[in-house]
């Protein structure tokens, strides 16, 4: 009998988890063989790993604790991945030289596929001197665009993930520039920004004061701290971003504030980290801890919560052991002080199987009591673990027991710390589950909000049909099993009506008990007012929250969608017509049948280095009395090429013979950078082979006028937006699926799972 409560949820495991050989012959045979797996890789850095093999084993069983993504799929593997999640880099020198090293070192990260976070606020603001070459600097925006190309060159080299988080200071000259950067569609798409906002800008805020931006000691200008605070919210309002940071609470709460100092977090904010800081993630599924569910005395088994929670600390401090890293620095800070972010999901199931209303008052205490037990339990662990193995290496009881984040701490467990040290420097975390909580069935993301309680997802089958099935929510999928077709009672509330206060509270009642930080989205309805989206913000900063993410929907970063929207989502199957300056474009639901003559051009190509040019043919067709390409075909002599050039050939045929405006695919090209090195080609760098393909075709589609010049063709398939509702919805990188959602600070599909935090 299969473990899985849904359809959705194996699919998840195969795709995703499922231990497979390279042909994709599947190794895990079943989900308990990959429970197997990963209990038995971490039991190995156990004394005795026979002992705790089949413990760890029994925490993993029916989905109760759930290892993050990286842990689930790579541990026991014996491939060379890390384990961990979240990075935050080293601190950026503000010289050339140090500001490239650490692009470079951005790049390896993100090549074994972690999630990094930067601080740019140390790069001098634009304009500032630059005395050793007598020139003005272009500013930590310039570089930022930089780090943006890298990122999109590492996902077209095969990575799916391509998550980066960049912090400025507000207080930092560019701050301005910063805020309104991602008003532009085309611009630093691979980014989540934040301002790292100080209690001495929201002092000022409150009492309407001045505010100085300054770098390196000089003034560049001063300006009314409201008037800043009004462009942070006005962004936010208009294109979701920037978010907001309240680092001096983050540095005051940090259990060791003796010893770092923190200026960015991980892409979705979880995780604030100090320069090299690493974090593994991992969530305790507070459904399958539920009695008595939807009936009269539901409640959470404490006595199986501590005991899981003290489980999942000890398999989550093997990780640190187990894991790789793609760096040195990263496994020095991992070891120094084995940090781990051990959370939660499922949070608005297990209050919905109690009865209550998520965003409620009682909803609010009951989950702070949750969280209290769940740190306590964690603390305890550790301590334990501490006893038996020893503290991390930069324990100073003292200094350690005085951070501001221990203040709500039970006093025994204070005590134990005294006596005995801690292994773990830090234990909470509340992260982005969108996949995994798809995996274990569907249970409600971390601790947001049930977005939809059920919808129907599309799946492409292995014959290439697509076929329709219902998701269903954990909880609703349990009510229904008990009470048939009766109604939903009124507390199930959704993400799509839930005030916007009421997760504010939500959020606030979690993080007095998570040491680290929590990823949660905010979601806005479209119409709040102005005044009433910049309350969210200050009630967030009243009660205590670390950050605030929110997310209305807006015609940048495109509109949530909610199950009724989804079929208007669908591209219509009649050919769509849309008129610019330029040709008349056409789009269609079937590919263009070929003429049995076309007229074309061919382009000669002479790549240094290599033996034998390349000849490249485009020809067109008339549509409409306009031109447009119609197919390519790519020749060499050289049969190293051979392979590359008949797959591009056939692929970009394929994407020209389908209407619409392809001068997307110039950019894609041209964004292609070799490893090995670019070549000098007519006065201009050209970074790799396919780009100068690339430009081939944007020469020819400028010749035939279906462009206006260099550099003007889309950023993006335009194929991968369509209108819902007056604004637009986003295609899944992945899937092609139009069911993306901001869950917990990340764009997150639906259909196949795939987040670029994940």
């Amino acid at each position: 009998m299969s473990r899985f409560s849904a359809p959705i949820a194996e699919q998840i495991w195969d795709m995703k988890y499922r231990l497979k050989e390279a042909d994709g012959t599947p190794i895990d045979g079943t989900v308990e063989d990959t429970w197997r797996r990963i209990a038995r890789a971490l039991a190995q850095e156990e004394k005795d790993p026979a002992l705790w093999e089949d413990r760890f084993y029994a925490a993993l069983e029916d989905f109760k604790y759930l290892p993050a993504g990286r842990i689930t799929a790579g541990a026991g593997t014996g491939r060379s991945v890390t384990l961990f999640n979240c990075f935050v880099m080293g601190t950026i020198p503000d010289t050339m030289e140090g500001i490239f090293q650490g692009l470079k070192e951005a790049a390896l990260t993100m090549q074994q596929g972690g999630g990094i976070g930067y601080d740019f606020s140390t790069i001098r603001p634009r304009g500032a001197e630059v005395k050793s070459v007598a020139a003005d600097a272009s500013g930590p925006l310039s570089f930022m665009d930089v780090w943006d190309a890298m990122c999109r060159t590492i996902m077209s080299a095969g990575s799916r993930r391509g998550a980066m988080m960049a912090t400025m200071r507000c207080d930092h000259p560019d701050i301005e520039a910063f805020i309104e950067a991602k008003k532009d569609p085309a611009r630093l798409r691979m980014f989540n920004l934040s301002v790292l906002v100080t209690d001495a800008f929201m002092a000022a805020v409150k009492a309407d004061g001045p505010w100085e931006l300054i770098f390196d000691g000089k003034v560049y200008k001063t300006l009314q701290a409201q008037d800043l605070w009004n462009r942070i919210m006005r962004s936010t309002f208009d294109v979701a971003e920037p978010g907001v940071i309240f680092i001096d609470r983050i540095n005051a709460m940090n259990n060791l504030a003796y010893c770092e100092t923190i200026a960015a977090t991980n892409p979705c904010g979880e995780q604030p980290l100090p320069p090299y800081g690493a974090c593994l993630l991992g969530s305790i599924n507070l459904p399958t801890l539920v009695a008595k569910p939807f009936e009269k005395g539901a409640k959470i088994d404490l006595k199986a919560l501590d005991d899981l929670v003290r489980m999942a600390v000890r398999m989550m401090d093997n990780v640190v052991d187990a894991s790789r890293f793609p760096l040195p620095e990263q496994a020095q800070e991992a070891q120094a002080k084995r940090r781990i972010g051990l959370g939660v999901t499922g949070l608005a199931d297990a209050l919905l199987m109690l009865g209550l209303r998520y965003g409620s008052e009682e909803a609010a205490a009951k989950t702070e009591e949750w969280m209290h037990a769940i740190a306590r339990a964690a603390y305890l662990a550790s301590v334990d673990l501490a006893k038996e193995k020893g503290a991390f290496p930069l324990f100073d009881a003292e200094k350690y027991l005085a951070s501001g984040s221990l203040r709500h701490m039970d006093d025994d467990v204070k005590a134990a710390i005294r006596q005995h040290g801690i292994r773990n420097a830090l234990l909470t975390s509340i992260a982005p589950t969108g996949t995994i909580s798809l995996y274990a069935g569907n249970v409600s993301s971390g601790i947001e909000p049930v977005f939809a309680y059920a919808y129907t997802r599309k799946v492409l089958q292995k014959d290439g049909s697509r076929t329709e099935e219902e998701v269903v929510d954990y909880a609703v999928r349990l009510w229904s099993e008990k009470n048939g077709d009766a109604d939903l009672p009124d507390y199930f509330v959704n993400a799509q009506t839930l005030p916007p206060l009421d997760h504010v509270r939500m959020q606030a009642a979690a993080q007095k008990w998570i040491d680290s930080s929590i990823s949660k989205t905010i979601n806005c309805p479209e119409d709040i007012s102005f005044e009433d989206f910049k309350d969210v913000y200050m009630a967030a900063w009243d009660q205590g929250c670390k950050g605030c993410t929110t997310y209305r929907p807006n015609a940048v970063t495109g509109s949530v969608l909610t199950v009724s929207e989804q079929a208007e989502a669908t591209p219509s199957e009649a050919p769509q017509q849309a008129t610019g300056n330029g040709a008349e474009v056409v789009y269609l639901s079937e590919p263009l049948d070929r003429p049995a003559a076309l007229e074309g051009q061919t382009y000669k190509v002479k790549w240094p280095g290599s033996e034998h040019a390349l000849y490249i043919t485009i020809n067109d067709i008339i549509i409409a009395g306009h031109r447009r390409p119609f197919e390519v075909f790519i020749n060499s002599k050289n049969m190293e090429h051979f392979a590359w050039t008949v797959a591009l050939t056939r692929m970009v045929s394929a994407v020209f013979r389908r209407g619409g405006d392809i001068s997307f695919v110039v950019e894609e090209l041209k964004a292609v950078f070799d490893p090995r090195g670019g070549a000098w080609m007519k006065g201009k760098y050209i970074p790799s082979i396919l780009a100068a393909i690339g430009g081939v075709i944007e020469e020819h589609l400028i010749s035939i006028g279906f462009i206006e010049g260099e550099g003007m063709g889309l950023k993006t398939d335009p194929k991968a937006e369509v209108a819902v509702i007056g604004t637009k919805a986003r295609a899944c990188s992945s899937c092609g699926s139009y069911d993306l959602r901001m869950v917990e600070g990340c764009m997150t599909c639906a259909s196949c799972g795939f987040s670029k935090c994940g």
